[in-house]
């Protein structure tokens, strides 16, 4: 069966899709996302998503294609016409077409949104949580608006491909005082010596993910000891684990960074505890307007 996406209004096939050339999407990177979890055919933290979707929009000016509602049906539908059980969904929202020109189009031009869908083998992820991951860290030269989900990822894909080159799964982040940030693509947790769970605040420096946002309350749900703060490198090999989160790996244990064995270099209990209960800390299976009445 050939892959669907949604492009400004109609669904198409896969290798058929496309934008504009001057989409500014394409032309400036003016542009947000969100990626959502699919399980069993259902969308996970849909109303998390959206809303920080709506947040990132704000925060760079740019108009909301749909109502949220209208959205959270667009995703649905992508994800039953491509038959996606266990995967993700993508959603990008762009400015729209205009001659290129860098400030703002004047007058405004309507947004565009494309929606795609893919599978992902769950049995992948249980394999790599089983056995665990390793990561290398890079200097982070990321703007300072790293909050916002832009599609402005090119620092991202280049610290994944030093990774993937060390044969590492992904990167860590470092910034000038030498603090870790976040991952390339997720957001980065240890567990110090004395047990306390330790993730950096959501500041403008990380995205605030979504699955951050359940293992947060999870954790507490589950009465441990939960630290909003920066940490460093140092930190994170004295302390008894690591690992990761995002909507594509959900809680992703670390054993190895920089080629340096954390602990005793198997998945440690807190990572594996808080991956298991995972999905019933989530909104899963609830759309948008359920969650908002």
């Amino acid at each position: 069966m050939s892959r669907i996406a949604y492009v400004n209004g109609r669904y198409l096939p896969h290798g058929r899709a496309g934008v504009h050339i001057e989409d500014r999407g394409f032309q400036f990177a003016d542009a947000v996302y969100e990626v959502c979890e699919v399980k069993d055919g259902l969308l996970v933290d849909e109303g998390r998503h959206l809303q920080r979707l709506t947040r990132s929009l704000s925060e760079i000016r740019m108009a909301e294609p749909r109502h949220p509602a209208a959205l959270g049906a667009i995703l649905r539908e992508v994800v039953r016409r491509n038959r996606v059980r266990n995967g993700i969904v993508y959603l990008q929202v762009t400015r729209g077409v205009a001659p290129r020109n860098h400030p703002f189009p004047n007058p405004e031009v309507a947004p565009g949104l494309i929606v795609t869908a893919r599978s992902i083998n769950p049995a992948e992820g249980r394999e790599r949580a089983r056995t665990g991951i390793a990561v290398i860290t890079t200097p982070d030269n990321r703007w300072e608006r790293v909050d916002i989900k832009s599609v402005g990822l090119l620092p991202n894909v280049l610290a994944k491909q030093k990774a993937r080159e060390a044969g590492a799964f992904g990167a860590w982040f470092i910034d000038e005082n030498d603090y870790i940030t976040e991952g390339s693509s997720t957001n980065a947790w240890i567990v110090t010596g004395e047990g306390v769970l330790v993730t950096r605040p959501a500041d403008h420096s990380i995205l605030r993910g979504v699955t951050r946002m359940v293992v947060l309350e999870t954790a507490e749900d589950l009465g441990m000891t939960v630290e909003e703060r920066r940490f460093t490198l140092a930190e994170v090999r004295s302390g008894r684990e690591a690992f990761i989160t995002a909507s594509s790996t959900l809680v992703m244990p670390v054993v190895k960074v920089d080629g340096e064995t954390l602990g005793d270099g198997l998945p440690g209990p807190v990572a594996t505890q808080l991956r298991s209960v995972f999905h019933d800390h989530a909104d899963y299976g609830r759309n948008w307007a359920s969650l908002t009445k």
